[in-house]
């Protein structure tokens, strides 16, 4: 089993527990992320997924998709589907 990159974190906001994925390969709701930066590496299944302030269930290539993360993250950490 190997991971798949599918995005990098482009921007994160604190207050929220967004960050903001460029995505470089499909993702969809309930997919397992691992989301490896700097100083820290961490696993969790995606809830949602918003584009523009809509909910989404799959995000494809090129899109910017907001995302709930369990954890602060860092512009530039890189996000990969596992399995």
């Amino acid at each position: 089993m190997t991971d798949t990159k599918i995005g990098d974190i482009i921007h994160y906001y604190d207050k929220i527990g967004v960050a903001v994925v460029k995505v470089l390969a499909p993702i969809k709701v309930g997919d397992k992320l691992k989301i490896s930066g700097h100083d820290h590496e961490f696993e969790q299944t995606v809830s949602s997924m918003q584009v523009e302030h809509k909910e989404i269930q799959e995000a494809k290539k090129g899109d910017d998709v907001g995302m709930k993360v369990d954890k602060a993250v860092k512009d530039g950490d890189e996000v990969y589907k596992v399995g």
